[in-house]
C-alpha cells in the first residue's frame, strides 16, 4: 500500500510511525525486533528503515603507517526491509541516499527492492562522511536529492540510467523526502531551503517528515511558511526525546536544531542521565500532545538511542 495513501485515508485523530536502524554488522536481528516488537501494539502506520555512509577507519600497517579504509558497519538495509515486512506485514520505507553510493549502486538497490515488492521510498541526500569537511559525492554519484529524484523517475518512466528501455517495468516507486523547520545547515536562509522542498514536491515528493526538533512553535512557522511557498504535501513532524545530559549541547551542534529555554533550564536542574531521560519523557509526550491537539494526525519517532523513552512516550499518547 502506498503511504500517501495511509496518511490521506487515516481517520483517527493520533497516527505514528517509527524510524529503525539496521543491526550492526554481525550483531543478528533480535534488538531490532524487540524494538517493533514493543511498539507494533500501538499499530504505528509504517517502518522506516536508516541508512549511513560507509566509515572511514584507520588500519595500521606492518611499516608502522596508517591506511584510510572505508567500511560498512551496518550493511542490509534492503534485506532488513525485507525481513521487517514479511514479518509484521507492516509497510516499510528504507531509506535511499546520494551519499557513499554511485549512480549504478542506486539502479540495483532500485530493481532489488521492485524484486522484493517493496516500492515505498525515502530519498535523501544522506549524511556527509564523517572526516569529510562538507559534503563530498561519490565518483559518478549524486550530489543533490533532486539528482537521486530524477533517477527515480526516469526508473519508474521505464528507463535505466543510461537511456536503456527497461523490458519489463515493474511498480513505480513513490516516495517521500526530509525537510528542516531550523533550515538545512548548509542553506543560506530557511527561505531557499523551502523553495528546494517546493522543488521536490514538484518533482514527485508526495510528503516530508521533518528533522528533529523540540520547539513545536519552530514546526508551526516552517509549516506555514512552506504553505505559502506553495508546499501542498503532508509535512509529518519528526520527534526524537532528550535523553541525556551531554544532549544539551551535542544535539544543537549536531542536528542544528534549538533547544526551547523553558527545556534547557530543566536539563540544566538534572542530576543524571536518568534524569534527563526522565525529563525528555514528559517534555516530548506534552510536544506530542500539543501537536495532535493543533490538528497533526501523523507523528514519526525516530528510535536510534531513545528506545525505551519513545515507547513510553507512544504508550503515554495511545
Amino acid at each position: 500500500m502506498k503511504v500517501i495513501d495511509i496518511i490521506n485515508n487515516e481517520t483517527e485523530e493520533r497516527n505514528f510511525s517509527f524510524e529503525v536502524l539496521p543491526p550492526l554488522k554481525g550483531t543478528g536481528t533480535a534488538n531490532l525486533f524487540d524494538t517493533i516488537d514493543r511498539l507494533r501494539q500501538f499499530g504505528p502506520r509504517f517502518i522506516n528503515i536508516t541508512t549511513h555512509h560507509s566509515e572511514y577507519v584507520y588500519k595500521e600497517l606492518d611499516n608502522g603507517q596508517f591506511e584510510r579504509q572505508q567500511i560498512r558497519r551496518r550493511p542490509g538495509t534492503i534485506a532488513i526491509a525485507a525481513a521487517i515486512q514479511h514479518k509484521y506485514n507492516i509497510p516499510v520505507i528504507p531509506h535511499v541516499i546520494c551519499s557513499g553510493v554511485t549512480i549504478e549502486d542506486i539502479e540495483y538497490e532500485l530493481l532489488d527492492l521492485q524484486f522484493l515488492g517493496i516500492t515505498n521510498l525515502l530519498l535523501l541526500r544522506g549524511d556527509k562522511a564523517k572526516d569529510d569537511k562538507s559534503f563530498v559525492p561519490t565518483a559518478n554519484g549524486h550530489a543533490h536529492t533532486t539528482d537521486l529524484i530524477a533517477q527515480v523517475n526516469q526508473f519508474n518512466n521505464g528507463f535505466f540510467t543510461d537511456g536503456t528501455p527497461i523490458k519489463v517495468p515493474g511498480t513505480p516507486f513513490d516516495f517521500g523526502v526530509a525537510c528542516y523547520p531550523e533550515k538545512h545547515e548548509e542553506a543560506p536562509n530557511i527561505e531557499m531551503d523551502i523553495m528546494y522542498l517546493k522543488q521536490k514536491q514538484d518533482l514527485g515528493a508526495q510528503y516530508a517528515v521533518t528533522q528533529l526538533f523540540f520547539d513545536n512553535e519552530k514546526y508551526f512557522d516552517f509549516v506555514k511558511m512552506a504553505r505559502a511557498a506553495g508546499v501542498t504535501i503532508p509535512i509529518i513532524p519528526g520527534i526524537k526525546p532528550f535523553g541525556k545530559l551531554s544532549q544539551l549541547t551535542v544535539v544543537p551542534k549536531t542536528f542544528h536544531c534549538d533547544l526551547p529555554q523553558e527545556l534547557a533550564s530543566e536539563v540544566v536542574k538534572c542530576k543524571t542521565d536518568a534524569d534527563a531521560k526522565a525529563l525528555g519523557i514528559e517534555w516530548t509526550t506534552h510536544q506530542c500532545q500539543e501537536l495532535y491537539a493543533a490538528g497533526i494526525k501523523d507523528i514519526h519517532f525516530y528510535t536510534i538511542s531513545a528506545v525505551d523513552a519513545v515507547c513510553q512516550i507512544v504508550k503515554n499518547l495511545f
